[in-house]
């Protein structure tokens, strides 16, 4: 029944007509009961089924409605109405499955992206997440296409772990106990002894570690997978759960790095510009509506094709932390006190700092690197300075940090002394020092938020429309 239909993208693609064809998907619109706009995902286009009067019987008709899913089958032939070149002929419908008209939440109409939140489950059916979800697949295959082609390995890190990456304290614990009535040491504390790994365990906020472990046995790996942070924030950059892209590289140093970090971001962007250009110009043009509703000076000074383009053209800018706080001090913007943060050398530069940067100041993506060391994680190399280490985060236009990566930290001594003074139990990570007794070399990594990269590809503005079932404090609906 079903391996003979032929996807609308398809159909639509196809210069020829006058051949038998049968399609799928679901009813967006039912004009005088004669034109059918059906969408089966493939793309936002949707192909006009004609169905001639007489051809059904009354009890058909009123089952073809928006959002019931159907079956046709019928002659490809020229279309004589505009905005498609072909239509599709019907000699047979089928109701595959009905949907009650009235209570259907998407209607044929625009709908606020709070709405359609709100109604995760079926926004798929709308021309945005249409357009949204196909690019994200897009950059998802390109990244494993770029990493392919420079011969890295593909590692499935751990959800499930006994280390915090990070250092921040804000994880998910996994349990089996009963925390009603946990078994608890002498002290009150709960006793994870008895627990299902025999110790306290957690989802992961990141696959670097376990990468490096990889690193050190097949040079060039690369993770991609979920992570997850239980920090309570309701904003529109943040997520419970989201994904990341985590290449680890024996024999890098941070130049190294920073030039793979930016071919990378290239190759996927000219991925999503190549293959998707239907779709991203539909986003440009929702964008640029939107835009319109927005003050003159909260405007973007590029539509979304235009901003992809400058990135794809344009070199990234690279300054060390302590030129970027020097700009920063010197700005128009600092001066006027329009920065809601402080600025000053040793501070963690918020998104509103990172933004002018690429912005206002430079007008394209930012590498910003060494860092000071305090406002950085244990495992990034010491530079000769003492104050800062070779860290490198990458910024882009509208969101702030899209990357962050380092030289990693391969001298034994030095490492432990920075567990040391962040009091990090060296017991605890006895195998990733491990890697530095047996072997050590110079090695670098970096990690990619992937629905940040999804947000500057699209355009879009919050996280949240960015994953197909997002995760944030108080939600967990579907």
């Amino acid at each position: 029944m079903f391996n003979t239909r032929v996807k609308i993208k398809a159909l639509l693609g196809n210069e020829a007509s006058g051949y038998p064809a049968t399609v799928m998907g679901w009813v967006r619109t039912f004009r005088n009961s004669q034109f059918i706009a059906l969408n089966d995902g493939s793309t936002n286009s949707n192909l006009q089924v004609v169905v001639a009067l007489g051809l059904l019987d009354e009890a058909t008709l009123r089952r073809i409605t928006t959002g019931a899913c159907i079956k046709a089958m019928g002659e490809v032939v020229p279309s004589l109405g505009k905005g498609q070149r072909v239509e599709l002929k019907a000699t047979s419908i089928e109701i595959l499955g009905d949907s009650d008209a009235e209570k259907f939440p998407i209607q044929p109409k625009k709908h606020s992206l709070e709405f359609l939140r709100e109604n995760a489950h079926l926004r798929f059916r709308t021309n945005t997440f249409g357009a949204i979800f196909r690019v994200r697949h897009a950059l998802a295959f390109a990244i494993h296409q770029f990493f392919n082609e420079k011969g890295f390995v593909y590692m499935h890190t751990p959800v499930i772990t006994a280390s915090d990456a990070e250092g921040a304290g804000e994880m998910f614990r996994v349990t089996t106990l009963d925390m009603h009535q946990p078994p608890r040491h002498e002290d009150g504390s709960v006793n994870f002894a008895e627990d299902f790994f025999g110790r306290s365990t957690n989802l992961t906020v990141s696959g670097q570690l376990e990468g490096e472990l990889g690193a050190m046995a097949f040079s060039d790996i690369y993770t991609f997978g979920p992570t997850f942070r239980a920090e309570n924030s309701n904003t529109t950059r943040h997520l419970a759960e989201f994904w990341m892209v985590e290449p680890e590289m024996a024999f890098y140093d941070l130049e190294d790095n920073m030039n793979l970090a930016e071919s990378f971001i290239r190759y996927v962007i000219q991925y999503a510009v190549t293959h998707n250009r239907e779709d991203l110009e539909f986003l440009a043009q929702r964008l640029e509506e939107e835009e319109k509703q927005k003050p003159q000076a909260e405007r973007g000074d590029m539509g979304l094709m235009e901003k992809l383009d400058f990135v794809l053209s344009n070199d990234f800018e690279r300054i060390t932390y302590t030129e970027a706080i020097d700009i920063l001090l010197q700005s128009p913007a600092y001066k006027k006190k329009k920065f809601q943060y402080e600025v000053k050398w040793g501070v963690d530069m918020q998104s509103e700092h990172e933004r002018y940067l690429v912005e206002k100041h430079f007008k394209k993506p930012v590498i910003v690197t060494n860092y000071p060391k305090d406002i950085k994680s244990f495992y990034m190399r010491l530079n000769d300075d003492g104050k800062t280490v070779a860290a490198m985060d990458i910024l882009a236009p509208g969101i702030g940090e899209i990357v962050g990566g380092s030289q990693r930290e391969e001298r034994y001594d030095k490492l432990v002394a920075r567990m040391e003074q962040l009091h990090i139990p060296a017991s605890e990570l006895w195998w990733y020092l491990d890697t530095r007794r047996y072997g050590a070399c110079p090695h670098a990594g970096f990690g990619l938020g992937f629905e940040r990269l999804v947000l500057f590809v699209t355009g879009m503005t919050n996280i949240r429309d960015v994953i197909p079932f997002p995760r944030f404090p108080k939600s967990a609906e579907f």
